[in-house]
């Protein structure tokens, strides 16, 4: 491995020069009101302005009254028109892994019958594969500290093994990204492998994918060393997967699928584009600091079954006393949801069984507790437009401890499973082609005169 690169330290020149950066750059808050601009493109109430249709997926949170107004709503999540949990309870029914079957049903808009999500499995086994000099040549050098900029060179680099890379007609596009949905488990467990075997010298264990697992077993048979799973926790991973693959062309890393696309650039860049926006703790980062806040929690708070010790704790992180000092209570409240997140809904009764058989059921009741908590405290102490509760992010994290999951591979296990998502949006894009995606902005800067150097 080459020698590491020392980074450049920040030069009182460079402190100053961000002073004049700062000041030249700040813009008024008033000047939103002012000339109308929905910043982050939502409105006031914080629902995001109209950019665009799909059918591919759809978020329910508000009810429209007779006299057109909205009130919220218990959450529900539909894919291509499907309630989410209808789709799960038919999976527990059948008892049988239900990822790849949504991810048909997103990439193609119905949902197969035996024979087609069988030739569909088939497919996804034949293409979980990558070229037998990549783990040596792209992964295990240099292996990233951050496994999602791991995974985005991963993606980019496959740009060079395509000989068809820039290639945009539907067909080689699906190719295209079939074979990232299959081959993302594989980049994002040899990258974190790798990263161990460099930056912490643990041994470096390759387990090929096997053709007859799903994309959970396969995980998990990849991760652990032994390949060894139960059931139920291959089956709830099944379950984080499904509920992460998809959540609507407003979220900001399907909609960065939507406006790189639109500019016609090819898939490894427009996948690449959607990691990147992933990656923020904002977005795709929010279960990291979930699982964060709850270790210096649990540190904290003494007695994990005191509500008023819990409610003060979470006081103090509104307060900017406690954890980051950011003043937010991570995993509660949603850009969207109010009253519910369907997500976390489906997801809660699964989190316990997987507590009973860990020996964790101390830590869901923990968990449950704040997430009955969290929202009064919210109310009482801040002035909000519409309900609070628990999202997806506030379970996954504690999923994913108990899975036996690396922290480094929370973010990546979201990419897993919302790669069907942002292919699924690609492919929309193309087969309904449009001018490139091009937002206004509203120009506020005083027109001035040019002077010389000398006269400044």
């Amino acid at each position: 491995m080459s020698e590491k690169i020392i980074p450049v330290e920040v030069t009182p020149e460079m402190l100053h020069l961000l002073e004049i950066c700062k000041r030249n750059k700040k813009i008024d808050p008033e000047l939103y009101k002012k000339y109308d601009v929905k910043r982050g493109l939502r409105d006031i109430n914080g629902k995001g302005v109209l950019t665009g249709l799909t059918e591919i997926s759809e978020i329910h949170a508000y009810d429209t009254l007779p006299d057109g107004t909205s009130k919220p709503c218990e959450g529900v999540l539909y894919y291509h028109g499907y309630n989410v949990e209808d789709l799960i309870n038919g999976f527990i029914k059948d008892d049988r892994f239900g990822f790849e079957e949504v991810t048909y049903l997103l990439m193609f808009g119905e949902l197969p019958n035996k024979q087609q999500l069988d030739l569909f499995k088939q497919t996804l086994a034949h293409l979980r594969t990558i070229p037998p000099s990549f783990v040596r040549d792209i992964i295990m050098q240099a292996p990233s500290r951050d496994m999602m900029n791991a995974l985005s060179r991963s993606v980019l680099t496959m740009y060079a093994y395509d000989d068809r890379a820039d290639d945009i007609t539907l067909s080689n596009v699906l190719r295209q990204c079939l074979q990232l949905i299959a081959q993302f488990p594989m980049l994002a467990v040899y990258g974190y492998q790798a990263f161990k075997y460099y930056h912490e010298h643990d041994s470096f264990i390759v387990h090929a994918p096997k053709e007859d697992l799903s994309a959970a077993e396969n995980i998990l048979h990849m991760l652990r060393s032994d390949s060894q799973y139960t059931p139920l926790e291959a089956k709830i991973l099944d379950l984080a997967l499904i509920l992460h693959a998809e959540h609507g062309g407003g979220n900001n890393s399907t909609f960065t699928t939507h406006v790189v696309t639109s500019s016609g650039t090819d898939t490894y860049s427009a996948v690449a584009a959607s990691l990147g926006a992933l990656k923020g703790p904002r977005h795709g980062g929010a279960n990291i600091k979930v699982t964060q806040m709850f270790e210096n929690m649990k540190s904290a708070v003494k007695n994990w079954q005191d509500d008023k010790e819990i409610e003060q704790y979470l006081s103090d992180i509104l307060n900017k006393k406690a954890f980051d000092r950011s003043g937010l209570i991570y995993g509660m409240g949603h850009a969207v949801y109010s009253l519910s997140d369907p997500r976390a809904n489906a997801f809660k009764g699964f989190v316990e069984k997987l507590s009973k058989e860990k020996g964790r059921e101390e830590e869901f009741d923990f968990y449950s507790r704040v997430e009955r908590l969290a929202p009064e405290v919210i109310a009482a102490e801040r002035k909000i437009y519409k309900g609070v509760s628990a999202n997806v992010d506030f379970y996954s994290g504690f999923v994913y401890s108990m899975l036996g999951i690396p922290m480094e591979l929370y973010t990546p296990m979201f990419a897993i499973a919302r790669i069907s998502g942002w292919s699924a949006h690609r492919i929309e894009e193309l087969v309904n082609p449009g001018k490139i995606i091009r937002p206004a902005y509203k120009p506020v800067a005083e027109h001035k005169e040019y002077k010389a150097l000398d006269e400044r």
